[in-house]
């Protein structure tokens, strides 16, 4: 005798599956008549006996396609704000090479970082004893290693000294920083250079630094070709 669907529901805990399949196998009128649950579960009946999948394939088909877009929108995005970062980057490099002198240079670097990539300022610094160019920012022996690690090239992330990194009109506006090394001159004398944003996300640690290097490599070049006259030695 075959079952009937109150015979399979009598159960407290349910039918298992493969008695449910082996009675929609035997009487499957009983989920062909039941147009409220076909809408359910995202199926229609279009001929006796026949029930079309494609209102369900389709939808999923269209979550695929959907998340799929939005996965390729947001790549374009990323590369074209790259594109648009590199080609800012290769013009602030050929305004730095114009420069005329250190001071000139650091006028030059702070305003391609305000103008081209909407940061808060930039500065360059140089640890004494010597001579500080006008327009730099002295730091003490060993305050590069201090701010980097020994031997280390580059910090991104929280600002570690703000009022020795940025002049006072600019402090308060910097709530993240990039640091690059400079090692201009023979022998050494460290230097950096800082690039401060007013989004305390606009550097952090788990990003790349090698725009900001490039300017930084840029901007040493030029400074070798100066010497730095200090006003001490006479």
């Amino acid at each position: 005798m075959s079952k009937t669907a109150g015979d399979l529901f009598e159960s407290v805990r349910g039918p298992a599956w493969p008695e449910v399949r082996h009675f929609l196998e035997v009487e499957p009128e009983h989920l062909l008549a039941d147009r409220a649950l076909l809408e359910t579960l995202g199926l229609k009946r279009t001929g006796p006996n026949v029930v079309d999948f494609g209102p369900a394939a389709l939808s999923r088909l269209e979550a695929v396609i959907e998340r799929e877009g939005a996965a390729r929108k947001a790549i374009e995005q990323v590369a074209r704000a790259n594109f648009a970062a590199q080609a800012q980057t290769h013009v602030a490099a050929l305004d730095l090479m114009e420069a005329r002198n250190h001071t000139d240079l650091a006028r030059r670097l702070d305003a391609a970082a305000q103008a081209r990539f909407g940061l808060a300022g930039a500065t360059l610094l140089i640890e004494k004893p010597g001579g500080v160019p006008f327009g730099w920012r002295p730091l003490e022996s060993g305050d590069v290693d201090g701010l980097l690690g020994e031997n280390g090239l580059t910090w991104l992330g929280p600002v570690p000294r703000p009022e020795v990194l940025f002049p006072p009109q600019t402090v308060e506006a910097v709530s993240s920083v990039a640091l690059v090394r400079l090692s201009p001159y023979s022998p050494v004398r460290p230097a950096l250079v800082a690039f401060g944003s007013s989004d305390p996300e606009g550097f952090t640690r788990d990003m790349g630094c090698e725009l900001a290097a490039f300017l930084a490599r840029v901007a040493e070049r030029m400074v070798e070709r100066w010497p730095i006259l200090d006003p001490d030695a006479a």
